[in-house]
């Protein structure tokens, strides 16, 4: 069984279908890749999963139990942890007390919030020390660092992640993604929205290219990164990406 499935879910804005029968399902300790372009409907997706928007109709189950109508809270009670495009983290606060939030499923036991803070510092070192420091004056890669180790405070099932390379210099994006091969070997399942396409297909086991709100191609990452198709669309402009200016 899928720990997740999504089937033929359909989502609106308004009047406008957004997912117009979106079907994917992701394995334990797979990451599944989300290509497409601007507007293609990746992030209407991860949003709908983590409850964030309310689908026409379909269904969506992790483990098989039913996520169609919990609230978001609910959602990352059942196991699914998203980081929104953009980080989202808390600015005002520190490096501890935005892992403090994300373990407030546990936040009774001190003993467990410690433990697991105590894993994402293991994972990046960077965040150990800065623990103190206000988010806000994180660099962008060491604050996607901080908005995945919130995510997974809650120890999560799925971990979905909304391109977390974005804005980053390329051997910061790699880094990054480096670690997110490192959280899918431990057995947690990502959802992987990424704007870097080849680095997405090279971590990722499989893989589903959307268009207006459609899959129009599935199956093994390898293979798709093969397809003309895919090459085409999502891989000539790697090395654009790569030759971008890191950020401060």
């Amino acid at each position: 069984m899928a720990v997740l499935e999504v089937r033929d879910l359909h989502v609106f804005y308004g009047n406008i279908e957004a997912l117009k029968g979106i079907s994917l399902q992701a394995d334990a300790g797979q990451i599944v890749a989300i290509l497409g372009g601007n507007g293609a409907g990746k992030t209407t997706t991860l949003r709908t999963i983590s409850g964030l928007l309310r689908p026409r109709s379909g269904s969506i189950t992790c483990n098989g139990k039913s996520l169609v109508g919990l609230s978001a809270h609910g959602i990352v009670a059942m196991g699914i942890s998203h980081v929104p495009e953009g980080r989202r983290i808390f600015n005002v606060l520190t490096v501890e007390e935005n892992l403090n939030l994300g373990g407030y499923l546990i936040r009774s036991d001190r003993a467990m919030v410690q433990q697991r803070k105590g894993a994402i510092y293991a994972l990046f070192p960077r965040l150990l020390e800065r623990r103190m420091q206000l988010a806000g004056t994180l660099s962008g890669g060491e604050q996607q660092m901080l908005a995945i180790g919130r995510a997974i405070m809650s120890d999560p099932k799925v971990l979905m992640l909304d391109e977390p390379s974005l804005g980053l210099a390329p051997i910061l994006a790699r880094s990054v993604l480096r670690t997110v091969r490192e959280i899918a070997d431990r057995g947690t399942t990502v959802l992987l929205v990424e704007q870097n396409a080849r680095q997405a297909l090279t971590i990722a086991q499989r893989a589903y290219v959307i268009e207006v709100g459609r899959i129009v191609l599935e199956g093994e990452a390898s293979e798709l990164a093969k397809d003309e198709r895919v090459q085409k669309a999502y891989l000539g402009g790697f090395e654009a990406v790569s030759s971008a200016s890191p950020e401060p």
